[in-house]
């Protein structure tokens, strides 16, 4: 049976690997050392290396997982001039069999983060892999990409099943709801979500993976059609794109208390 187990890498990246009690598909690797270990520990081998896009810390294991393990890289055909050397590249829409693992993955481009950002999402299975492009109650930052780009990336991930499970790269989830709440006081469900979050923060809990569905109701950035989020930064009856521009800002200059 397929499970998704997190590393935790650097402060607050997750490496995601994906495994059947025997092998295992690493996503996004930034750093080898969590993975060796996890491997050596759990006695899984690798089978396959899938990438989202091209930042250090996501593919800054690549090398070393390589020297170690004569298994595929997977990435982004358009990106591949900047991302580790790749042994399949993929395009958006490509149908793809993970090496090694009865998982069948559909490659969603999401230029927004980055231009070449890619998505992998398990439809049988309800997993997305979702990189930067997408966290939990927010968004990565916008380096590359336009916002026509990235508000069309994240609708394409928000008509997603609702119920598919939401595997993004990094515990942001309480400075996203702390923005969130901030950006709409009066909403009681993200105050609510707020509080839960906190609560399993203080835990130690990890909050992901989130679902699509949840991230409909209390990611602003999935909301940006939303009367209450563009009344919130003053462009109520603007475009989506619009009001997903003006909050990716505020989100920039955003500081939680």
């Amino acid at each position: 049976m397929l499970q998704v187990t997190a590393i935790p890498a650097f402060e607050d990246n997750y490496i995601w690997m994906i495994h059947d009690g025997r092998r295992a598909a690493v996503v996004d690797p930034g750093d080898a050392t969590p993975v060796l270990d996890w491997l050596a520990a759990t006695g899984h081998a690798l089978t396959a290396i899938l990438l989202t896009h091209h930042h250090p810390d996501h593919v800054g294991g690549v090398a070393v997982l390589s020297s170690r393990h004569a298994v595929p890289v997977i990435g982004h055909a358009e990106d591949a001039h900047r991302l580790p050397p790749l042994s399949l590249a993929v395009r958006d829409g490509d149908h793809l069999e993970v090496p090694g693992l009865a998982l069948s993955l559909d490659a969603l481009a999401t230029p927004g983060h980055t231009v070449g950002h890619i998505c992998y999402h398990a439809a049988h299975t309800g997993w997305l892999f979702c990189g930067d492009t997408l966290f939990s109650a927010g968004c990565g930052r916008m380096f590359e990409g336009t916002p026509v780009q990235y508000q069309r990336s994240l609708a394409r991930l928000a008509a997603l099943p609702p119920q598919t499970q939401v595997f993004a790269a990094h515990e942001y989830t309480l400075g996203n709801i702390s923005f969130a709440a901030a950006l709409t006081p009066g909403d009681k469900a993200v105050q609510a979500a707020l509080a839960e979050i906190r609560a399993l923060r203080a835990r130690g809990q990890s909050t992901l993976p989130s679902s699509i569905g949840w991230e409909r109701r209390h990611n602003p950035f999935l909301r940006c059609d939303d009367e209450e989020i563009g009344t919130a930064v003053h462009l109520a009856g603007h475009s989506a794109t619009e009001v997903f521009a003006a909050v990716r800002l505020a989100k920039d200059g955003f500081r939680a208390p």
